[in-house]
């Protein structure tokens, strides 16, 4: 006969004890110390915080850097050299590490101030009414691409054209 034992490891698991008799011995009997109770309202995870965006704990130095407006894989792997730091486990870096790595992120421009400098500039092109200025201002690409065809992002939804015939085949 199977007996469920009092305490299970996890929600959804439980250990199971066979015995031949139905009464409880201490050789059939497990007991498994938990010495922090599992939450199940919050998490637990702590992020790191860095320039005012939180990295993921679960990856690499290199890729979680990726996360803040900014800073790519050229300029991550440029501060892991300038510090010469090891690409570990974000979860693993120790306090003085990420000071460290907070100290030489804000070296750069990022996030709301890179977004401002961008905004500007484009401003900047729609205000002297440049040819990059007008296209911005059209909603159409700038930098030389052909709009027969393609440039969706820039253009929106396909409107169709009332009155319109399509040629016959």
């Amino acid at each position: 006969m199977a007996q469920t034992l009092a305490m299970p490891l996890a929600p959804s698991l439980s250990v199971i004890c066979k015995g031949g008799n139905s009464s409880y011995s201490l050789s059939n009997t497990l007991y498994f110390s938990n010495p922090t109770p599992p939450k199940f309202r919050g998490l637990s995870i702590k992020c790191a915080r860095v320039g005012g965006v939180e990295i993921p704990n679960n990856k690499r130095v290199e890729f979680s850097l990726q996360y803040i407006h900014g800073i790519g894989r050229t300029r991550a792997r440029q501060i892991l050299c300038d510090l010469s730091m090891d690409n570990k486990i974000t979860k693993e870096l120790s306090e003085d590490e990420l000071i460290i790595i907070r100290d030489e992120v804000s070296k750069y421009m990022i996030e709301g101030d890179l977004r401002r400098f961008n905004a500007l500039a484009i401003r900047r092109l729609k205000e002297i009414q440049c040819y990059r200025g007008m296209r911005h201002i059209q909603g159409l690409p700038c930098r030389g691409q052909r709009t027969k065809n393609n440039c969706r992002t820039l253009k929106g939804k396909r409107v169709s054209i009332a009155g319109k015939k399509k040629a016959p085949r």
